[in-house]
């Protein structure tokens, strides 16, 4: 009868200890360590991250080589494209393995690029213009004007939505052959996002216009001062206060402001990477991740170069976040 007893509580033991090991890893897997803002060096490890296969919330991998000063940025679902605007040209890096498969000539200053499932449609801010690329080869298959300065561009699935910075407007363009399908005065207009209703335009002021997709205005909302990039989380849309060093955060169904959260330094670009928000601080030269519930700053990350770090465009390619450097000729993985 002893040696029962003993056995038992042997196991209660054993079993009380593996659930406060496991319990622990829980809790190491969901705080996250943060890079301390302005340092390069990584975070102390944790381990019993390292036992669970993860050791910090981003991985700086890599940086790649493109052409000069790159703006937008884009994922076609296997390939990543940069609008290089210092050297007219368009780059396609492979995302698994950060092979540059080409960089082709593209319209003059390029700005930014935007997939529409078969092809990639380029910004030239200074053309007045936007060129579309086939994706398989990065061969021109026209070239279409809109308005002036077109900067930043979303497609909804039919026609691709360009921001004329310059003038304040957006162009529609039908994305099988390019056809001017309108231009919308916006009262301003730098990037633009669609929420699967809705095309959300940010206007360089102090709001951001809502359009449905016929042209006709949905609601304008106040932010912060100067929005620029924009970004949809699935069931809100955040908006990058350039001026402010804030975000907000509107709800899609009613432009409802959900809340306004600071970042480390003037937020540029915006993305989504289907857990948390990333924005760009070319400013201080990194990128903060926010977490979308609260917009608890979860990390600052600032991917190590051998020039100036200045990012601006930003995407999410499914498994990595990827950067623009404005100041260089590299986009880095993280």
């Amino acid at each position: 009868m002893k040696r029962i007893v003993g056995g038992m509580s042997l196991v209660l033991v054993v079993l009380a200890l593996a659930s406060f090991i496991a319990g622990q890893a829980q809790k190491a897997a969901s705080e996250p360590t943060h890079l301390p803002a302005g340092n390069g060096a990584p975070p102390l490890s944790n381990p019993l991250k390292v036992a669970l296969l993860k050791w910090y919330p981003a991985n700086l991998t890599t940086s790649v080589t493109v052409g000069n000063a790159p703006y937008g940025v884009a994922f076609d679902g296997e390939n990543i494209w940069t609008a290089n605007s210092g050297s007219g040209s368009v780059s396609k890096i492979r995302a698994s393995d950060c092979t540059v498969l080409g960089t082709f000539n593209g319209p003059i200053n390029p700005m930014g690029v935007v997939f529409d499932g078969a092809d990639m449609w380029v910004s030239s801010y200074s053309g007045n213009s936007v060129t579309k690329l086939r994706a398989s080869d990065g061969k021109s298959l026209g070239t279409f004007p809109v308005g002036k300065g077109p900067f930043w561009m979303a497609f909804d699935g039919q026609s691709i939505w360009v921001a004329n910075s310059a003038e304040g407007t957006v162009s529609v363009l039908r994305a099988s052959d390019g056809k001017n399908l309108g231009t919308i005065n916006t009262g301003g207009s730098i990037a633009v996002a669609f929420d699967g209703n809705y095309i959300w335009v940010t206007t360089y002021t102090t709001t951001v216009v809502r359009l449905k997709r016929n042209g006709e205005n949905a609601g304008t909302f106040t932010v912060g001062h100067n929005p620029l990039g924009i970004a949809f989380d699935g069931a809100s849309i955040w908006v990058a206060n350039n001026s402010d060093g804030t975000v907000t955060k509107l709800r899609a169904s009613d432009g409802a402001t959900l809340g306004t959260f600071n970042t480390q330094g003037a937020p540029y670009g915006i993305a989504f990477d289907g857990v948390d928000i990333w924005v760009t601080l070319p400013d201080t030269g990194g990128l903060d991740e926010l977490r979308p519930s609260d917009g608890s700053l979860l990390g600052f990350f600032s991917p190590p170069t051998t020039g100036p770090y200045s990012p601006t465009g930003v995407t999410f390619d499914g498994a990595n976040v990827w950067t623009a450097n404005s100041q260089g000729a590299i986009v880095s993985k993280l």
